[in-house]
């Protein structure tokens, strides 16, 4: 079995409550867009771009971590997780141009706010977030979520 079918099989375990995975749902791409919304707080220089705004070189070299961790797992799921960082990212501009110096006031509060839901699922589920079993399982949840979709579009991973 390949790792990533190993890593979703586990993440799985703890994830088959409907009401967990809804929350998962929401939650997941709200928490990882957040992340990169603090990042892309880092002051740094920018690079910008037409249609999508200026992401920062801090940014850029966390998504270039990610996308390697996730290289080694599906060189699909990478180029897709790729994609909807930059899509993220163009978000996470909107926001900082929007709210300027109150734009981590956005970012802590999804991500509280999250979180907090995150762990009313899993309590909900009665099992623990992988998470607190493994450090990976934080990239794991979003391509855990992808993976549903890649399926329901017969594409392979």
């Amino acid at each position: 079995m390949r790792k990533i079918d190993l890593l979703f099989a586990e993440y799985s375990e703890s994830h088959r409550n409907s009401t967990n995975k809804l929350i998962h749902w929401i939650c997941v791409p709200l928490i990882f867009w957040t992340i990169l919304g603090f990042i892309s707080l880092i002051p740094s220089k920018s690079i910008c771009f037409i249609y999508i705004g200026c992401i920062s070189y801090i940014s850029i070299a966390a998504m270039a971590l990610v996308t390697i961790f996730y290289m080694r797992l599906s060189f699909t799921v990478s180029l897709i997780m790729l994609i909807i960082m930059i899509i993220m990212e163009s978000f996470a501009y909107g926001i900082n141009i929007r709210f300027r110096e109150n734009s981590w006031l956005v970012y802590l509060s999804v991500f509280i706010i999250t979180w907090i839901l995150q762990f009313l699922g899993h309590k909900i589920e009665g099992k623990k977030p992988s998470f607190l079993k493994d450090l990976q399982f934080l990239l794991v949840g979003p391509i855990w979520l992808l993976s549903f979709i890649l399926k329901k579009l017969g594409i392979r991973y």
